[in-house]
């Protein structure tokens, strides 16, 4: 699979490079450079390639339905981490941090318009399928992080209310991935519901697995600080387990912490976390995050190709689900 893998990732990376981002000016233009030349792991992308081979071996006039999720996805970090305030992405600086919040304003809405360029050249056939899955899934990113950063300022987050988020801002673009690669491969009405409903459970396992890493993973491994949605004070699915287990003396403390404006990034950071280890928060993330693992499973079952063609795919979604801390 890793060997697979690299080699589809390394075909976007190849397509990605002869992009002519060399042009002038060049404060909108580096910025873009930086972002695809930072690296990443290009899951989504690779994903639309995955998808399609489960029902054609040529993965060619799929490249530009992959390029668009990943120049989108990109976009999508660009404009997010300056809205999270987040210095870091993929261990270098974030393009607000390294030029200005305008560049990455900027330079952003122009990777939206590459992301469509991308898209325009599919076959021509499938654009009126494409083209509306596309705009609901980049619609729905951004009613996802609308509420991801309503959710700062209110009271009244619920677990439901979080799940309704991630499955916006996160998975829709997973299930985006999946589908794109199904109705390019030539997939069939049913497969490409049972394929968009796979991308989307295990987006949400995704996302939950993140929100883990995001407290406990190295920040190295991680390639972002570690704590950074405490920090930014994101209610996560960790943070609204931990205030539901949590009796009064327990929930003052994660109240008093989590929202303090005298305790230091590094201070607020370990003390949160140690009321997370203290109420075990950790295995009841992990068990939501394998029930939506299973869901994604159950959906891929349903496929109508023979299981030896779905087993790149299956490989994948399982790395996922066991990425290092």
């Amino acid at each position: 699979m890793a060997s697979d893998f690299n080699i589809l990732k390394q075909r976007i990376d190849e397509e990605l490079a002869r992009q002519d981002l060399a042009g002038q000016p060049a404060g909108l233009y580096d910025p873009i450079r930086y972002t695809l030349d930072a690296g990443g792991k290009r899951m989504r992308s690779v994903l639309v390639l995955l998808a399609s081979r489960l029902f054609t071996d040529d993965v060619e006039p799929v490249l530009p339905a992959a390029l668009a999720v990943e120049v989108f996805h990109n976009f999508t970090l660009v404009h997010d981490d300056l809205m999270d305030q987040a210095p870091i992405r993929r261990n270098q600086p974030s393009v607000f941090s390294k030029w200005s919040p305008n560049h990455a304003i900027l330079s952003g809405d122009a990777m939206l318009v590459q992301a469509y360029s991308h898209l325009a050249q599919c076959d021509s056939s499938h654009l009126p399928h494409i083209l509306k899955t596309f705009n609901k899934a980049a619609l729905a990113v951004c009613e996802g992080q609308q509420m991801d950063m309503d959710f700062e300022s209110s009271q009244e987050v619920g677990v439901g209310d979080y799940l309704k988020m991630i499955e916006l801002k996160t998975a829709s673009l997973i299930q985006l991935s999946m589908e794109l690669g199904a109705v390019l491969g030539g997939a069939s009405t049913e497969d490409i519901g049972a394929l968009s409903r796979f991308g989307n459970h295990l987006g949400m396992a995704f996302q939950l697995q993140d929100d883990i890493l995001d407290v406990y993973a190295n920040t190295e491994k991680f390639g972002k600080k570690q704590g950074g949605d405490i920090v930014a004070g994101k209610k996560t699915y960790l943070y609204l387990i931990a205030d539901q287990l949590s009796n009064n003396g327990m929930q003052s403390k994660l109240h008093t912490a989590f929202f303090s404006k005298e305790l230091t990034d590094d201070q607020k950071i370990d003390e949160v976390t140690q009321i997370y280890n203290e109420l075990k928060v950790v295995s009841q993330a992990e068990q939501k995050m394998q029930e939506y693992y299973d869901k994604a499973l159950s959906c891929m079952e349903k496929i109508s190709v023979n299981n030896e063609k779905k087993q790149d795919l299956l490989l994948l979604a399982d790395r996922l689900m066991v990425r290092d801390r």
